[in-house]
C-alpha cells in the first residue's frame, strides 16, 4: 500500500482506499481498477492523492500477481462492458464482411444485441465511453452507441415494444455503408472536398444496397441505412425526403446519431458538450428532426439532474442542485458553495457530466 500523487497514477493502479469529493460524493470505491480518464477526473475535483496497491516485489509474487491482477481486472470489468466489447468484435467483422462482399451474420448480430441491451443499465447516455475506444474504431463504436440509444429513444417515446429491438438493430446497422466508402474519408483529419463529400453520402445507398436483399431484416431496419440523414424540411440526403415519407425508425435513429456524431472525438473535431448538443437538436427539432422525438430524448436524458457533478467551461466543478423542466440543459449548479444559474449566465454551460446520479 502506498499513497501517490494523482500526477502520478498509471493505468491498471487499484485503489486500495475510496475516494470521495469535496462535496461528500463518492468518486470510487475501493478495489477500482483506475483508468487514464479516472485520472482526469481525480484532477477535476483537486484531489491530490490516493492510495493503491504497491504490488509485489519479487519474480514468483509477481507472477501470482499478475494472475491476481488479471482475475481482478475481469471481475472489475461489468457485464456490459463484456457485453459491448463482444458486440464491438463482431460489428467489426460484419464490416470487413460486406467489404469481402460475403453475407452478414445477421442472426449472430442480433443474438450479441440482445444480450447487450439485457445490460443496457449500464449505459449512461450522457456521460458513457467506450472502456477501450481507439479513433480509428470510431464508425463501430458510433453505430453500437447509436444503437443502445435508439432502443431507450424507442422505449421512451412510446412506440410499440415489438419496434424497440428492431430500432436497436436499424441503429446498428445504419452505417454499414460506410465499409463501402474509402477509408481514407474516413479518417481524414480535414473538411472534405465537394468531391469527398459526395462519396461519403453514398454510405446510404451503399448500405441499403447490402441490406435490401438479407429477408432476416424487417423493411424499417433496411429503410434506416438509407434515411438516416433525411430532415424533416426535405433539406437532407441522399433522396430529399420530407417527414411524412421518413420511416418513424429513421427518425429515431437520426436523433441519436447527430448526438452521438458531436459528442465524440473524431478525426476531423472535438467532443462537443452532450448539453450543447442538446441544445442545438432542440433547435434543429424546427425543420429539421422530429419535435417530439427530440423533446423526449432531451427530457429523459436530463431527467437525473438533481446530485449530478459536472464541469462547466471554465473548468469549475460543481453539483446540480435544481433543474426548472423548461430549461432542462440550463441548471443551477452549486460551484463550492456558489450558486451559478446557467439559464441567466449564458456564456457559461455544462462541459462535462464527472459523476451521474
Amino acid at each position: 500500500m502506498r499513497t501517490v500523487s494523482v500526477s502520478q497514477i498509471k493505468a491498471g493502479d487499484k485503489l486500495l482506499e475510496a475516494v470521495n469529493s469535496r462535496f461528500g460524493n463518492a468518486l470510487f470505491y475501493k478495489g477500482r481498477i483506475l483508468t487514464e480518464r479516472d485520472a482526469e477526473i481525480l484532477k477535476a475535483f483537486l484531489i491530490s492523492t490516493v492510495t493503491i496497491d504497491n504490488g509485489t516485489s519479487n519474480s514468483g509474487q509477481e507472477s501470482a500477481g499478475a494472475v491476481a491482477s488479471a482475475d481482478i481486472d475481469t471481475k472489475q470489468i461489468s457485464s456490459f462492458d463484456l457485453s459491448y466489447d463482444k458486440m464491438l468484435q463482431l460489428l467489426k467483422k460484419a464490416f470487413g464482411l460486406v467489404l469481402g462482399n460475403s453475407a452478414l451474420p445477421v442472426l449472430e448480430m442480433r443474438n450479441e444485441l440482445h444480450k447487450l441491451i439485457e445490460h443496457i443499465e449500464g449505459y449512461q447516455v450522457l456521460t458513457f465511453t467506450p472502456r477501450q475506444f481507439q479513433l480509428q474504431d470510431f464508425v463501430h463504436h458510433n453505430s453500437i452507441m447509436v444503437s443502445l440509444t435508439s432502443y431507450l429513444l424507442a422505449k421512451w417515446h412510446r412506440l410499440p415494444q415489438k419496434d424497440w429491438m428492431q430500432i436497436a438493430l436499424a441503429g446498428l446497422l445504419h452505417d454499414i455503408g460506410n465499409a463501402k466508402i474509402d477509408q481514407a474519408l474516413l479518417v481524414k483529419p480535414t473538411k472534405l472536398t465537394p468531391v469527398e463529400l459526395e462519396e461519403m453520402r453514398k454510405h446510404t445507398l451503399y448500405g441499403y444496397n447490402v441490406l435490401k436483399p438479407i429477408a432476416a431484416l424487417n423493411e424499417g431496419v433496411k429503410l434506416c441505412s438509407l434515411q438516416h440523414h433525411e430532415r424533416e424540411d426535405a433539406s437532407g440526403y441522399p433522396l430529399g425526403l420530407k417527414s411524412d415519407q421518413i420511416h418513424t425508425y429513421s427518425k429515431v435513429v437520426a436523433v441519436a446519431d447527430i448526438f452521438h456524431a458531436m459528442t465524440s472525438v473524431r478525426y476531423h473535431q472535438e467532443a462537443t458538450s452532450p448539453y450543447l448538443v442538446l441544445e442545438q437538436l432542440s433547435k434543429d427539432s424546427f425543420g429539421k428532426v422530429d419535435p417530439a422525438i427530440v423533446n423526449t430524448f432531451i427530457n429523459k436524458v436530463t431527467s437525473f439532474h438533481i446530485g449530478t457533478v459536472v464541469k462547466l467551461n471554465d473548468n469549475r466543478v460543481g453539483e446540480i442542485v435544481f433543474s426548472d423542466r423548461s430549461y432542462p440543459t440550463r441548471p443551477w449548479v452549486n460551484i463550492n458553495g456558489t450558486i451559478v444559474n446557467l439559464t441567466l449566465e449564458r456564456n457559461l454551460y455544462i462541459q462535462e457530466v464527472v459523476e451521474a446520479r
